[in-house]
């Protein structure tokens, strides 16, 4: 690659903002992903994640299941422009269940939008996840969302904030107006007021009027009053934004919202452009970083199937780390040494794709036809790299799958082959048992109610699920197999990427086998379960 190919690609690179948003299922993640694109000009009305008949439905969320229940289960990837930037938005699984995919998403993104619900404040699932961008040195924006609705004190949030994760707050907007009563929002940057006016449903976007401290006093009164001596008491403790102990983990933006509403927005897509990271050299498996100017590598975070169900085809969801991405490309898989040809390659909005021709670091691209990639997959030209594997969530929830009609034995077999590869649920096999009757391992019981529901309608095998008795997985190695087999409650299984598992009904049973076999190599999954 010549010099002047090196600058283009960082260059581009420099466009670039990957984030994902995360929350607790409920705070508004779907809504928000739409009212970005919305204000983005990628789509022309929002739609609607709860569920309700006759809603228009969200573009992220494009499964019939996602549309009934109006959660999020799948993650999407949508890419747009704003300003001169390229932002590619992954929408992360709305439910506790999916923790292992959201996990994933998480490995491909340089950035995250912590969404809090303004009533609820910091939940458990935000918590977890929040633990897991900070292992990861996630650059971390805050959004305070439902501002519309009645909710906690504006400086109780930001204490609760700095008390539950350790970051300190730094809002670059302030409400004004208490919950319920959104009115707009103090810029803190610049000290003027940015009024809100809602739309009908709020489908489109709302008109924001910019004015002065001295008109904003005059319309809104002691609510603008109220705002402004708030923000000079975050600025006399030391609340104010900076870019260098935001990106050191240290603090976090915060900026106040409403996404059913698109009150904020703009706000929010701003500071994406101004603060967020873009991409940055990626470390391998060797603990070197391989330069974004690098010839072309990325890695596999995602696979799909059923997106296309006129062609069954199934896509493979890949982070691009270095250099350019060209359509046609034969690019290496790492894991496997065979070339993989990128003929058909394109950009993911929701359920509708377009072709791609040229990609970049930061970029998340869909390669289809992607039968032999697997999550965790490096694919790279010329420059030989690999990138360490994505880590499994400890499985706590175990079911027995078998085939309702025996005539459709390749169909089964075929569907549990995928979604063993995709990701959505573990799939564990032993010769007692048989191919027949694998075990599911799941991290959350939602995961099996996927796996049943694509079974019938993608691959026409309905299935039964028996559920197990076991609630704990450990990693073992093949010379202790046969004595834990002995045990009594214990059943040892083989997982897809070769891996023992050894099942136990409960913490007891397990201390009373290593009571029993001492030296047995009995190891957890994952740093995160």
């Amino acid at each position: 690659m010549s010099s002047r190919d090196r600058a283009a690609v960082l260059a581009q690179a420099a466009r670039r903002r990957s984030f994902a948003v995360i929350s607790h299922p409920d705070a508004g993640k779907s809504t928000l992903t739409e009212a970005l694109a919305l204000h983005a000009n990628a789509i022309r009305e929002a739609g609607r994640a709860d569920g309700k008949a006759g809603g228009r439905r969200t573009v992220s969320d494009w499964m019939d299941m996602e549309q009934a229940r109006g959660i999020s289960i799948t993650s999407a990837a949508l890419q747009f422009t704003y300003r001169d930037a390229v932002i590619n938005l992954v929408d992360t699984p709305g439910h506790a269940d999916f923790s292992e995919d959201t996990y994933r998403v998480l490995s491909a993104v340089d950035a995250a939008v912590m969404l809090v619900d303004a009533a609820k404040g910091l939940e458990a699932q935000t918590m977890k996840l929040f633990a897991v961008c900070k292992h990861r040195g996630i650059a971390l924006i805050t959004v305070i969302n439902k501002w519309d609705r009645p909710g906690k004190d504006a400086l109780e949030l930001m204490d609760e904030i700095q008390e539950r994760t350790g970051l300190v707050p730094t809002p670059l907007t302030w409400p004004v107006g208490i919950g319920g009563d959104f009115r707009g929002v103090l810029d803190r940057r610049t000290g003027s007021y940015v009024r809100f006016t809602r739309t009908a449903g709020g489908t489109t976007i709302a008109p924001e009027e910019v004015m002065d401290a001295d008109a904003a006093l005059e319309r809104e009164g002691d609510a603008w009053t109220t705002a402004a001596e708030e923000s000079e008491l975050l600025e006399a403790s030391g609340a104010d934004h900076d870019d260098e102990t935001f990106r050191a983990g240290e603090t976090t933006p915060v900026l106040f919202g409403s996404a059913v509403q698109n009150f904020g927005v703009h706000a929010l897509l701003d500071v994406l452009v101004d603060v967020a990271p873009s991409p940055t050299p990626r470390p391998t498996v060797t603990d070197e970083r391989r330069p974004v100017e690098a010839p072309f590598s990325a890695f596999v975070f995602k696979m799909q199937a059923g997106m296309d169900t006129a062609h069954r085809d199934r896509l493979a969801f890949a982070r691009i780390c270095s250099g350019v991405f060209e359509r046609g490309m034969v690019v290496t898989s790492a894991r496997t040494g065979r070339p993989f040809a990128t003929k058909y390659a394109q950009q993911v909005f929701g359920r509708e794709r377009t072709i791609v021709d040229e990609a970049y670091p930061g970029d998340v691209v869909g390669l289809v036809n992607a039968a032999n990639l697997r999550v965790g997959d490096t694919l790279y030209l010329d420059q030989p790299v690999e990138y360490p594997p994505l880590p499994t969530f400890a499985p706590e929830h175990f079911a027995v799958m078998r085939a309702k009609d025996v005539s459709r034995y390749k169909q089964f077999q075929r569907g549990v082959t995928q979604l063993g590869a995709e990701g959505v649920v573990q799939v564990l096999r032993s010769d007692l048992r048989g191919d027949q009757a694998p075990v599911l391992a799941a991290v959350g019981p939602m995961q099996f109610e996927v796996a049943e529901h694509r079974m019938a309608t993608e691959f026409n095998a309905p299935v039964t699920l028996d559920r197990l008795q076991y609630q704990i997985a450990l990693r073992t190695t093949r010379e202790w197999v046969a004595d834990l087999n002995q045990q009594l409650g214990v059943e040892v299984l083989q997982r897809e990427d070769g891996e023992f598992l050894a099942l136990f009904p409960d913490r007891w049973r397990l201390s009373s086998v290593r009571t029993k076999l001492p030296d047995a190599v009995l190891q957890e999954d994952v740093v995160f379960g």
